[in-house]
């Protein structure tokens, strides 16, 4: 395929499935670290700009405003550039500073939110707050609100339509992130439209108040709903048959596990997913071809999640699970 502009490179992600021993099951991973902006969110970014663009929300050459922990910042930065348009990150310090690195490559204007916050506290709405208010007050401006545009959970058509073609024997079930709600019920509606008794298990970190859990800090970035704001109104929670919580020990030790068993960089949020996925199969619990997206690269989490140091200081590092981990995938297990 002959690609003559970045946004052609969205999609079309492979798969890697891997042979969970002792089970009846296999883990197949959608490598959307693969898109060009290193995550799935560049899905929905196009989605959002062409949708806002056809109904004239946005002018040609106006100004795109959202806040973000990074991966749709990096996704609306590309769009923005191929499409001649401004693009303004409203950004907290929870973000990787590797992602603010790439959305300023990519001629993003960042702000940062003001305020003293923990280093583990989300400041969510005070950026939405802010890009609200960017939104309102700049010329030919639009706050594209990831959290309740409904042009973010459409942009995930070609992920099922994709992932149909790549798994023709069917797929028994799908374990994923659930922060917006965008990726999972786009996600979710359509794989239920093509098999009512697909399960759909959606995972949120320890600490996010999605499933009506006590809010806490959390590390896990770009997942979840922090306590104080609002869970996004394009989540549908009818198409999910189960909701579930992770650690952020279990999300980062599974990452590291991965790279170190697999060779594969995957973020924290798809650890989070990797390791309830794996439990669900342990406990049988979900059999067959289970699917989980890795959702983002681990390279932009080098100096956090794959650094020991950063890991030991926040008293993240859990041996046991690793050793549990293990128990599941013994050994070098090879591909399927």
């Amino acid at each position: 395929m002959l690609c003559t502009t970045v946004s052609q490179l969205i999609g079309q992600t492979p798969v890697m499935p891997i042979t969970v021993p002792n089970s009846d099951a296999k883990l197949v991973l959608k490598l959307e670290k693969n898109n060009p902006g290193g995550s799935m969110k560049d899905r929905m970014a196009r989605s959002m700009v062409l949708a806002a663009l056809r109904d004239g929300r946005l002018p040609p050459g106006g100004t795109i405003v959202e806040s973000s922990s990074g991966n749709t910042g990096i996704g609306l930065a590309l769009i923005a550039l191929e499409l001649g348009l401004r693009f303004i990150a409203v950004v907290d310090h929870h973000a990787a500073p590797d992602k603010i690195r790439t959305m300023r490559a990519l001629g993003a204007e960042i702000r940062y939110v003001e305020g003293d916050y923990r280093e583990d506290e989300v400041a969510v709405v005070e950026r939405q707050r802010l890009a609200a208010q960017l939104g309102a007050q700049l010329p030919d401006a639009l706050f594209m609100n990831q959290s309740d545009n409904p042009a973010n959970p459409e942009g995930y058509a070609g992920f099922v339509d994709e992932l149909l073609a790549q798994l023709p024997d069917g797929i028994d079930a799908f374990v994923g992130c659930v922060g917006t709600g965008g990726s999972m019920t786009g996600i979710a509606q359509r794989l239920k439209r093509a098999n009512p008794a697909v399960r759909i298990i959606a995972v949120e970190p320890a600490g996010s108040i999605v499933f009506g859990k006590p809010g806490h800090p959390y590390y896990q970035s770009g997942t979840g709903t922090p306590a104080g704001d609002e869970v996004g109104k394009v989540l549908d929670y009818g198409c999910i048959d189960e909701g579930v919580q992770v650690t952020d020990a279990q999300a980062f030790e599974t990452a590291r596990f991965i790279a170190r068993r697999h060779g594969l960089l995957v973020g924290g949020s798809t650890g989070g997913t990797i390791y309830k996925a794996l439990e669900f199969i342990a406990t049988g619990k979900l059999s067959g071809t289970v699917v989980t997206p890795v959702a983002d690269g681990g390279e932009k989490y080098l100096g956090s999640v794959f650094d020991d140091e950063w890991m030991a200081k926040r008293d993240l590092l859990d041996p046991t699970i690793a050793a549990q981990l293990d128990a599941w995938l013994p050994g070098r297990v090879r591909a399927a």
